[in-house]
């Protein structure tokens, strides 16, 4: 059985936010929400927002969101005319790699992003998509791309 193949369009704007997002919340994860028209292939992810990261305890190795703030980031979303598409974190002083723990989170359909920022700059960003037959990630490319519509 053959793997499913994903790209991920990101706007310049969105690549800039997550890397400064990460390098400042730096040595702690940072977390966020990305968002896109709803029917995009490749996906387009035309906007992220920050989330605070509510994890109790070490969040220098740890992000959580809390369920409140998945409900505002849907409701935003439907605001806006968009779709909630996925979400995007840091790995400080690690590999843009997902975790155990990233998979045991993840939700099917929503690409997780990974920034890794070492010594406080943002250095290689990777994404990641549960497969749907099993649980496992796939890596998505990752585009930067500033020639499609803002929404």
């Amino acid at each position: 059985m053959s793997r499913a193949v994903f790209t991920l369009v990101l706007s310049p704007e969105v690549d800039a936010h997550i890397r400064r997002h990460g390098e400042a919340a730096w040595p702690y994860e940072c977390c966020g929400f990305l968002y896109g028209p709803a029917d995009g292939n490749p996906r387009l992810i035309t906007r992220a927002l920050r989330a605070p990261n509510s994890k109790e305890g070490d969040q220098r190795r740890r992000f959580e969101i809390a369920p409140t703030d998945y409900l505002e980031a849907e409701r935003y979303a439907a605001d806006h005319g968009l779709q909630l598409l996925g979400i995007y974190h840091s790995h400080p002083e690690h590999p843009a790699v997902a975790s155990k723990h990233d998979l045991a989170q993840a939700m099917p359909f929503f690409s997780y992003v990974i920034v890794s920022v070492r010594g406080g700059r943002a250095a290689e960003m990777r994404s990641w998509r549960l497969r749907d037959e099993v649980r496992a990630f796939d890596e998505e490319t990752i585009l930067i791309a500033p020639a499609f519509a803002k929404h």
